[in-house]
């Protein structure tokens, strides 16, 4: 077991932010395993050039090694070191995204990050993360940071630096708590086909509408999200992520005939004496008689669901809840992204009524 060290320092003021976590980003430059807060979800970083270091990211994680990993810089000038020229479009989009939550796929630099980082491909994902913890962290280790959420792989993506604690304590040397993340889902990751295309292969905090607005000459393709048959070009591609530990279905219909079916569903399971939970939105939220029934919001508001869903996964596990519903949003904006994650949360279990 490691003891981890938690640095909490959510209520500091930004000029305090460096002294604090000087000795963290000792650690990461040090080989070292950091938990940090970004404007997602919690990432858990080690050196992006370091094979030793990435390698504790799998162990912790238990995550397949062919799943590469997304490096955080804490800012453009890091990047010539580590990739390989790449088209005008790319810059475009950094200069509208970044920081933020837009991973790029990038032609890698040969030799300079690990292998285990880009899972053998000749490309990496890069993003600049908005969050002035983050960013503090980054400048102070200056090296490039391998970061997946904070979380044991296939569970839920952790919010809160407690849901860290929960899957890594003893597995991680750090922990950097900022209280609760905003965005609540992890970032969009897109790669460049040729001059003028942008590939979504994972929708997140940037939405496909914003893409639009910002690269309007672009040709944008969303048919990638489909889950891959051969080693993924991005997280959250290929395998079953952000799960509960209960059976999760995902039901997706009419608002009515939806309320009608989990409403069955929740009463066949409880007469056979398993405990139940609806996951539902404000408007119908009255409507379910499950053990536990958790908001995800209004339907006006997706982002406040995207806010709420890794928390809400988590709950149903601290209740003991073995069969979970969830309604279904729209997949305009955010809600893409949010159907994105609840599909894999729920191992495409998905019922149409």
């Amino acid at each position: 077991m490691i003891t981890t060290n938690v640095w909490s320092v959510e209520q500091l003021p930004d000029e305090k932010l460096g002294p604090e976590l000087a000795a963290a980003a000792a650690q990461l430059r040090d080989g070292g395993l950091i938990a940090f807060p970004t404007e997602t979800v919690y990432g858990l970083g080690a050196d992006a050039r370091s094979s030793s270091a990435v390698g504790r990211i799998f162990s912790a994680k238990g995550r397949p090694s062919d799943n590469p990993l997304i490096v955080h810089i804490a800012n453009r000038q890091q990047l010539d070191e580590l990739v390989l020229p790449y088209p005008q479009l790319a810059s475009a989009l950094m200069d509208s995204f970044w920081p933020g939550p837009l991973t790029i796929v990038l032609p890698a630099r040969p030799d300079v990050l690990s292998p285990l980082v880009t899972a053998g491909l000749a490309s990496v994902g890069i993003r600049i993360p908005d969050h002035r913890a983050a960013l503090t962290l980054l400048e102070l280790a200056g090296c490039p940071v391998a970061a997946p959420s904070a979380n044991r792989s296939g569970r839920p993506s952790p919010t809160l630096a407690r849901h860290v604690l929960e899957d890594l304590d003893g597995r991680i040397d750090g922990l950097v708590d900022d209280g609760a993340t905003g965005v609540g889902l992890e970032s969009t990751v897109v790669e460049l086909v040729g001059e003028q295309m942008i590939r979504i292969l994972r929708p997140g905090g940037i939405t496909l509408e914003a893409l639009r607005i910002a690269a309007p000459y672009a040709t944008i393709d969303s048919a990638s999200l489909e889950e891959p048959e051969s080693a993924p070009r991005s997280p959250g591609m290929k395998y079953t992520h952000y799960a509960p530990q209960g059976e999760l279905i995902l039901v997706q219909g009419a608002p009515d005939a939806v309320t009608a079916y989990i409403h069955r569903q929740v009463e066949r399971a409880a007469s056979s004496g398993e405990t139940t939970g609806v996951l539902a939105f404000e408007e119908r939220l009255q409507g379910y008689k499950a053990d536990r029934v958790l908001s995800l919001g209004s339907e006006a508001e997706l982002a406040t669901a995207a806010h709420r869903l890794y928390a809400a996964l988590r709950a149903f596990d601290e209740g003991g809840v073995q069969r979970i519903w969830s309604e279904s949003s729209g997949e305009q904006g955010i809600g893409a992204a949010l159907m994105n994650r609840l599909a894999k949360a729920a191992g495409n279990r998905v019922v149409r009524v």
